[in-house]
C-alpha cells in the first residue's frame, strides 16, 4: 500500500497515477477530510475507465498509513508566482515536521518520499524528525528538473523528449545547475548539435 499525505492538486495526481498504472492501492490523507474522501471517490469512480480495481480511500486519520511501504508527502501551501521556494519554508517546515512525526508513528518502516517545497529542506526536517536512515527518505526536487531540462532542449531542437539525456545538480531551486555537456540527444551531446 502506498499513502500519498496531501489531498491537493499534486498529491491527487500522484494518487490517480498510482492507480492508472496499477502499481498499489492508495491511502489518501488530507487534514481536510472531506476533501481526502471527496478526491478519492472520484477516483473509485473513474477506475472502470482504467480498467483497475485497485483500492483508494480518503480519510483524516494518520493511522490509516499503517502498513504503507511507501509515503508521499505533498501536504504544504503551494508557491504563489511572487515567492521564491524559500519563501515557504517556515509554514511548510512545521507541516512537513508534523507530519513526519505521524509517519514514524504509524507508518515506521516505510520509504518516505517528499515532494513539498522547498523539497530539500523539507527533506532533511523528515530525516531529522522520524530517525529514519537516508536510505528510506528522498526528495523529488531533482528528477522534475532533470525531465524540465530534457523538455527545453528537445523543444529548442525540435526533437523528440523520449530521445533527449540530461542531468542537474543542487538543490531544487534557483540555484540548480543544468549539465549542458552531458546532455545529449539520441546519444549525440547536445554540445555538438548547438554548435554552427
Amino acid at each position: 500500500m502506498i499513502t500519498v499525505i496531501g489531498a491537493g492538486r499534486v498529491g491527487s495526481a500522484a494518487a490517480f497515477d498510482i492507480l492508472r498504472y496499477r502499481i498499489s492501492d492508495v491511502v489518501l490523507i488530507d487534514t481536510n477530510e472531506k476533501q481526502a474522501k471527496g478526491e478519492a471517490l472520484d477516483m473509485m469512480q473513474a477506475a472502470p475507465a482504467i480498467e483497475f480495481d485497485g483500492r483508494i480511500h480518503g480519510s483524516g486519520d494518520f493511522r490509516e498509513m499503517a502498513g504503507s511501504e511507501l509515503v508521499i508527502v505533498t501536504a504544504g501551501f503551494a508557491r504563489r508566482p511572487d515567492m521564491t521556494r524559500l519563501d515557504l519554508l517556515k509554514t511548510n517546515a512545521q507541516i512537513v515536521g508534523s507530519v513526519a512525526r505521524e509517519v514514524a508513528k504509524y507508518a515506521p518502516d516505510s520509504k518516505l518520499m517528499i515532494v513539498t517545497n522547498p523539497v530539500d529542506v523539507m527533506t532533511y526536517i523528515c530525516f531529522k524528525e522520524t530517525g529514519f536512515p537516508r536510505s528510506r527518505l528522498f526528495g523529488m526536487g531533482n528528477i522534475l528538473d532533470a525531465l524540465r531540462f530534457r523538455t527545453y532542449i528537445a523543444n529548442e531542437l525540435h526533437v523528440s523528449r523520449e530521445d533527449t539525456r540530461a542531468l542537474v545538480m543542487g538543490e531544487h531551486g534557483d540555484s540548480m545547475v543544468p549539465l549542458v555537456e552531458y546532455a545529449s540527444v539520441s546519444g549525440i551531446p547536445i554540445t555538438r548539435l548547438l554548435t554552427p
